[in-house]
């Protein structure tokens, strides 16, 4: 008989006891300031995840809670610092055939399959002909959109789920096609282009195995804006004529949208779609960062985060309403159906 979840990380409340099953996202080991050990971790399910401490028995624990394990944990929610977190008491194995994956697997609230063809429908209003044949390299390539589609955008920072990829990048080709409607001096055909081919080296970049996101080789060591830059210059190399002006501020776009040296950035952005797409991509990334941010709010209402280091600041949140939450998780549920889950795919990412 499969084993049933009751308890989702976004639904935990202050003081609430939890007895239930999770997924090791994350696992670090640290010391008190007396030099007594204590396990970090990060849990997580299909809603989102919550920080967690384990203060005693560390060793006993510690093979247990290797990340991309099923585990059921036994604890409190505590608020710390503006943040939940989760003060385990202990910790038993789950067999991954005992209840369904997909509870644990976070996925964007919009169905994939809908968001895969406005990206279709979006590259197609490309009327530059070798950019638009271009785009049809890659969206209409069953094998790599099939693998786009599944990929997250991120390990960890923004997008960090099976169609993440997908979701932040029309997220960012819808503004730029909007921005574009203002701003008249902009290639609307150029910067639509980029904005849909910006991210594509994360497919390449990113791996997802054993339930977890992780870098492959080549991720660590060139990284997908180079990454991204070598398979447009290979698509590239196969239209005939293709203008060798197009291809270096298209190329351009894709090595400077991160925006900075000190971000990843081969180059800095030094044409106004070059600008523009850098922008865009940070803007969507931080609200993705921040919504998530408020989902894990221990209260409704205005409230302060704890110290985030990536973005060097506290930061002013507003958590979601309970009748709000509960309606997210029936929203995830009814998108179940029509979305490409793990068991639909062509290519088995896990």
């Amino acid at each position: 008989m499969a084993r049933e979840k009751h308890i989702f990380a976004n639904q935990i409340k202050d003081g609430q006891a939890i007895e239930d099953i999770f997924l090791i996202l994350d696992m670090s080991r640290a010391e008190t300031r007396t030099g007594k050990p204590y396990l970090m971790l990060t849990l997580s399910d299909r809603t989102g995840d919550i920080a967690a401490r384990l203060w005693e028995n560390v060793e006993a624990f510690i093979e247990l809670c290797e990340p991309g394990k099923l585990v059921q944990i036994t604890g409190q929610a505590q608020a710390f610092r503006g943040a939940l977190q989760i003060k385990i008491d202990n910790v038993l194995p789950i067999d991954t055939k005992e209840i369904a994956i997909d509870l644990f697997l976070q996925a964007p609230k919009r169905s994939i399959a809908k968001m895969a063809a406005e990206i279709k429908s979006l590259a197609k209003t490309v009327k530059e002909p070798f950019c638009q044949k271009l785009l049809l390299k890659f969206f209409e390539d069953s094998s790599f959109f099939e693998e786009f589609q599944q990929a997250p955008a991120a390990k960890s920072m923004h997008h960090a789920y099976m169609g993440g990829l997908l979701e932040h990048t029309l997220a960012v080709s819808r503004l730029a096609d909007l921005l574009a409607g203002f701003y008249p001096a902009l290639d609307r055909d150029l910067l639509v282009t980029g904005t849909l081919l910006h991210d594509i080296g994360k497919t390449r970049e990113l791996t997802a195995g054993a339930h977890l996101i992780d870098y492959t080789d080549s991720g660590r060591l060139v990284g997908h804006l180079v990454l991204g830059a070598e398979m447009i210059r290979t698509a590239i190399n196969t239209i005939a004529d293709f203008p060798e002006n197009l291809a270096t501020r298209l190329t351009h776009l894709i090595l400077s949208h991160h925006g900075r040296f000190e971000f990843g950035s081969p180059t800095l952005p030094m044409i106004s779609e070059a600008f523009v797409l850098n922008f865009l991509d940070d803007l969507d990334a931080k609200l993705n960062f921040m919504n998530h941010l408020e989902e894990k709010a221990p209260e409704p209402g205005y409230q302060w985060t704890d110290f985030q280091r990536t973005l060097e600041r506290f930061l002013y949140v507003k958590g979601r309403p309970q009748a709000e939450t509960e309606d997210l998780n029936i929203h995830k549920e009814n998108n179940d159906a029509d979305r490409v889950g793990p068991d639909s795919r062509q290519q088995n990412l896990f």
